[in-house]
């Protein structure tokens, strides 16, 4: 009898500690959201799937994470502040939408910082980038590699802009930033914010003699169709970012966190090159339905929004760097 006793306790005890068992590897599963709000098809959301499904892999599966594009989870000011707040784990973002929360990524949101795409990614992979991403951690944020956004150029109805003198009088619709209005106004243009959506509506009727964005945006907005004349002056080219909240940071052991390190750079380097190849794409497509593309002395444009950098100081140091990188 004492016996039978004690195999039924032995049985209860291995039914416990394999009950047990399941439970903590039921529990190192962790389970995150991804928000990105642009469409599926678009190179950076492809690269937002590519690095979940890496992470997955690298991590064993102890890591997943779903991606919520076109917005599902707020639009970026929203997402920034859930990402600040912990209630949300991870986000991609322009660092456009960013410096509100953060200044220090406001050093990328300033024109003509960059003179080629080399030299951007010589900017973000190297000490500077290294530095803003580390000045994310007081924001409760971790930064997980930049990632390509476009460069963004003027283009126009009537008149082309071949050198900073032909934008005199133009009214040229922006971005609300306090930045691309300064820019706008100093090139001797009158800068006009106004809502992405009215954009085409106000090229067509006349409402803005012409606007800025990079040529993928060109081309899928229809913009092409009303403003034919695309200037290659590169004024800005603020990178995207992959966010993390610090909350969900924590939840990650050491090589769960080198996992998704490894898995943030390489879908970014799979998405700079898929980006840089869609931007080609809407190229010829825009010049194929006969938009015209003009290139322009940057130096020009450059010498003539110079006082903006005297505006920020805090900037100095990470601008001195950058030039020694070109």
């Amino acid at each position: 009898m004492k016996r039978k006793i004690v195999t039924l306790l032995t049985a209860i005890v291995l039914c416990g500690l394999t009950f047990l068992g399941e439970q903590v590897k039921a529990a190192e599963t962790l389970k995150f959201k991804l928000a990105e709000n642009q469409p599926n098809g678009n190179p950076i959301t492809e690269g937002m799937k590519m690095f979940s499904n890496l992470v997955k892999e690298k991590t064993g599966g102890t890591v997943l994470i779903d991606v919520y594009s076109d917005a599902q989870l707020g639009d970026e000011a929203s997402t920034i502040e859930q990402i600040e707040a912990g209630t949300l784990d991870f986000a991609r973002v322009n660092t456009s939408a960013l410096a509100s929360t953060a200044d220090e990524v406001g050093v990328f949101t300033l024109p003509y910082v960059f003179t080629s795409t080399e030299h951007k990614y010589r900017v973000l992979d190297g000490k500077v980038g290294d530095s803003v991403i580390k000045s994310l951690e007081k924001y409760n944020m971790v930064g997980l590699r930049f990632w390509e956004a476009g460069s963004r150029n003027f283009y126009t109805t009537n008149k082309p802009i071949k050198s900073a003198a032909d934008m005199k009088g133009m009214k040229v619709r922006v971005q609300q930033s306090d930045v691309a209005i300064k820019m706008v106004d100093l090139l001797g243009a009158k800068a006009t914010p106004m809502a992405y959506g009215e954009v085409f509506q106000g090229l067509q009727t006349g409402i803005v003699d012409g606007a800025e964005n990079d040529f993928v945006s060109y081309y899928t907005s229809g913009h092409y169709e009303v403003a034919k004349h695309f200037s290659l002056d590169g004024h800005m080219a603020p990178p995207a970012i992959l966010l993390c909240s610090k909350k969900a940071w924590d939840k990650l052991d050491d090589k769960q966190k080198a996992a998704v390190t490894a898995a943030a750079k390489e879908a970014s380097d799979w998405q700079r090159k898929a980006m840089q190849d869609f931007q080609n794409e809407s190229r010829a497509a825009v010049e194929a339905a006969g938009s015209k593309v003009y290139d322009v002395n940057v130096a020009e444009f450059q010498d003539a929004v110079k006082e903006i950098y005297d505006m920020y100081p805090q900037y100095k140091g990470f601008l001195d760097e950058m030039k020694t990188l070109q």
